[in-house]
């Protein structure tokens, strides 16, 4: 955080750059990229007012109507509004050849996932530190608890008035003792090029029924600084005077239906986790099924604010638009998108290309393979309902035997895993790598380790990963025939990040 602006700040600006707070107005934001398809109008209408800072950590109380879509839904939801990080849960922001590297080392700390895509971070002493999901980054002058969660800008659309624009993801940080967390650095997803103009960074502070620009303390190639003056909604702004360079995302999406035809959504994003995050309610509550296809995602060349782009499909597909032309679409209700469509399935590639010089921008090949699993997974699903249904029908139980048939059919489940095979290495070294800098705490809590076992590992391997792999296959060790996934994720559930857990189910389902 080296550089700082240009022009001194002292205060609060006005968001029409008055001297004066404005007061809430948020009337839905009707512009857009006038790229969506046909069909999906009404994807995202109503009032986007914002709510008291109290309440605006839970804004996603309005997902919470369709829980009973099912429990798939939701970690498929949870999955795909991920921030853009590396599989370690580090460099949440891509490298750019154009901006200037920092040599800058923070304690990187894996906050625990909660509910309603809230995170929890449990700081031991004063420092600087890193969130290896989200990117903030928070100073603290004492051992803190900081709760925060990830928000949509589209609902504070009418707080952001020319000519301020979105600068990077919309946060709401609480803490325990809000004194000891001193400043905040919010990714953005900007590129500011190798050090020469650059645009005026701010913060939009939303208070209540008001909100207000403040100034940054410093900004670099990756984050923006604000000295916390309270704690409520805050998230980067940016003015400048010259065309906007993001960095960029495409996110794609496949829809799951009975035709054997295949049609995808293609969206074109800057990498903001809060843009991200809109995409995947978008997707969600679209009316057909869709899957995240997994490809990577980050653009290898800018974005730039006005340009036209045209995506390319080998072989050939039907494609609309063919060509768009990009906007920051952060504030926008409707997220645009572009709609592919084969009649036939077969394997191909996806380019999108600078429609001026043909540069290409991101490329991915997709197979059959990125999706069948899933497909077989939903017919399977969707027979033994049929089956179960079936059965009923023929067949006249007492409340008791269902309770004695489904409590032994649990048995056997639990038994089942017990007696899989133990974790292998590559599966430990996987969980090494997304234990944060608590591990020892864990190791000795969790695991029964002792703190002597623990110091060997160090004295003997300089690599703190192989430190926790070591750690973790002498659990298993002392476990034997029970150093299972099922036995980890027991013993682990309770301290862990969501990220682990979830990754131990996904062994105990293979």
């Amino acid at each position: 955080m080296a550089r700082h602006h240009p022009e001194p700040d002292s205060g609060i600006e006005s968001l029409s750059a008055d001297e004066h707070e404005l007061e809430t107005s948020c009337e839905d934001s009707t512009g857009g990229a006038g790229e969506l398809p046909a069909g999906e109008g009404s994807s995202g209408s109503g009032s986007g007012s914002p709510s008291s800072s109290s309440n605006s950590s839970s804004e996603d109380d309005s997902d919470t109507e369709e829980s009973d879509t099912g429990r798939s839904d939701e970690e498929q939801e949870k999955k795909e509004s991920q921030p853009v990080c590396s599989e370690s849960g580090e460099d949440c922001l891509p490298h750019c050849e154009h901006c200037r590297k920092e040599n800058v080392q923070r304690e990187q700390v894996t906050p625990r996932r909660l509910s309603g895509e809230q995170y929890l971070m449990k700081l031991d002493a004063e420092g600087t530190y890193e969130c290896s999901v989200t990117g903030l980054i928070f100073d603290v002058t004492k051992a803190v608890t900081i709760n925060y969660s990830l928000l949509s800008w589209s609902k504070y659309a009418g707080l952001v008035e020319p000519p301020w624009v979105v600068g990077g993801p919309l946060f709401d940080v609480r803490c325990e003792a809000p004194s000891a967390l001193t400043s905040i650095a919010f990714p953005h997803s900007l590129c500011l090029g190798d050090g020469g103009s650059h645009p005026a960074f701010k913060v939009l502070h939303i208070k209540g029924a008001g909100a207000a620009i403040e100034p940054s303390m410093d900004f670099s190639a990756s984050h923006v600084r604000w000295l916390v003056s309270s704690l409520s909604p805050v998230g980067p702004l940016i003015r400048s005077e010259e065309p906007l360079l993001y960095h960029g995302a495409v996110v794609l999406y496949k829809a799951i239906d009975d035709d054997p035809s295949l049609l995808f959504r293609v969206y074109v994003a800057t990498n903001n986790d809060s843009f991200i995050k809109d995409i995947s309610r978008a997707v969600k509550h679209s009316k057909k099924k869709f899957i995240k296809i997994d490809k990577p995602p980050v653009c290898q060349k800018l974005l730039q604010n006005g340009k036209r782009y045209r995506l390319i499909c080998e072989p050939e597909a039907e494609i609309t638009p063919e060509e768009i032309e990009f906007v920051d679409g952060s504030l926008l209700k409707l997220k645009s998108y572009i709609e592919v469509y084969f009649e036939k399935p077969d394997d191909f590639t996806l380019s999108l290309v600078e429609l001026d010089s043909g540069a290409a921008v991101w490329k991915a090949k997709l197979r059959e393979s990125d999706w069948i699993h899933y497909d077989q997974n939903k017919n399977e699903q969707t027979r033994i309902p049929s089956s179960v249904k079936r059965r009923k029908s023929t067949n006249s139980f007492s409340e008791e035997e269902k309770h004695c048939s489904k409590k032994q059919r649990s048995n056997n489940y639990t038994d089942g895993i017990k007696t899989r095979s133990l974790l292998t290495d590559q599966q430990l070294m996987v969980i090494a790598k997304l234990f944060g800098v608590e591990w020892k705490e864990i190791a000795i809590e969790c695991l029964q380790m002792e703190m002597k076992d623990i110091q060997q590992i160090q004295a003997n391997e300089e690599e703190v990963n192989i430190q926790k792999f070591l750690m973790l296959s002498k659990w298993r060790e002392r476990e034997q025939s029970n150093g299972t996934a099922q036995a980890l994720c027991n013993r682990l559930r309770e301290k862990v990040s969501y990220e682990i857990v979830q990754a131990l189910e996904g062994f105990l389902a293979e």
